[in-house]
């Protein structure tokens, strides 16, 4: 089974993925932690995430299961991760990194941007995770201080606003809703309550 899980950023996908992969048992990819990879080697190396050759040598590397998470979550590496994740190459070279990933046995759960559309549009369910703009800069910026990248939360809504856009607006792969995804907005929804109504899709799709 292969569960696709899409939406913006700190819309609670990734809390919702992982406890749906436990829940049935499924491995689980964040693919956004490939392109953060791929940012954060590109920054490491002191370029110019806009550097197209510079994003390209770091996908073309990248090792899935050698992703070091701890390194990867500050907001200047998702910053750059958006940059690197506009590039068509840079999203050809990950595209088989995550279908490689998805065909992975008894099954599994991605989360991303584009992953009922273009990586797995064949998936078995698909989810479309969003909250409000405000809701979401509340939680990343939550998220950012207890790992030790204390930031203004104003200026997490405007990064939020501002990755928004060019996530949507991108010629390769814009995020956007499948059309025989289900809607999930966890803006009122706690995590326990989005993963309860999440597995009742599921399990009606299952029937």
């Amino acid at each position: 089974m292969i569960i696709a899980i899409d939406g913006p950023a700190a819309s609670g996908k990734g809390t919702l993925a992982r406890k749906i992969a436990a829940h049935y048992e499924l491995h689980y990819l964040d693919t956004g932690s490939l392109y953060r990879a791929v940012a954060y080697e590109v920054l490491k190396a002191d370029r110019d995430p806009n550097d197209t050759s510079a994003a390209f040598s770091a996908a073309e590397l990248l090792d899935v299961d050698r992703i070091e998470h701890g390194q990867i979550r500050s907001a200047a590496v998702g910053q750059a991760a958006s940059v690197v994740a506009a590039k068509p190459e840079v999203r050809a070279a990950i595209l088989q990194i995550q279908r490689d990933y998805a065909a992975r046995k008894p099954g599994a759960v991605l989360d991303g941007r584009d992953i009922g559309t273009v990586v797995c549009p064949d998936a078995d369910v698909k989810l479309f995770v969003t909250a409000s703009p405000e809701v979401r800069a509340h939680r990343r910026w939550q998220e950012l201080s207890a790992t030790g990248h204390p930031v203004d939360e104003a200026e997490v809504l405007a990064e939020i606003t501002e990755r928004d856009l060019r996530d949507t607006s991108r010629d390769i792969a814009p995020l956007r809703q499948a059309e025989d995804a289900y809607l999930l907005d966890t803006s009122n929804l706690d995590i326990e309550a989005a993963f309860d109504t999440a597995v009742g899709i599921i399990e009606s799709a299952k029937k």
